[in-house]
């Protein structure tokens, strides 16, 4: 039985390198790039690691969609109460709400 350290060493091997050809394939072959994210999301859950931060908003959560594909994805900028970045999943619907506070008060700033 190999120990936790190398299970996730490995998983995240093999994660960076299943990103790396779904980024090269996504866009002559979008299928190929979605079946590598739903393999990064599957290696994920087995190995009981999170996905790492350089990933995470790359893939879509639910259906495991890379971002790469071109139309795969709808970005849009809110400022309603507190601005954020929405990124919607055209495959599943999925909606991703990232806080862009930082920003805002970098520009007000500057």
């Amino acid at each position: 039985m190999a120990h936790s350290g190398e299970v996730r060493r490995i998983a995240l091997d093999r994660i960076a390198r299943l990103m790396e050809f779904a980024r090269r394939h996504a866009v002559e072959r979008p299928e190929l790039a979605r079946e590598a994210g739903n393999l990064v999301l599957r290696i994920c859950g087995k190995a009981r690691i999170r996905l790492p931060k350089t990933y995470r908003r790359l893939i879509c959560r639910k259906c495991g969609t890379p971002f790469y594909i071109p139309g795969s994805f709808r970005v849009r900028v809110r400022s309603g109460r507190s601005t954020h970045i929405v990124i919607t999943c055209v495959t599943c619907g999925y909606i991703k709400r990232i806080p862009a506070v930082r920003e805002k008060l970098a520009r007000a700033k500057g």
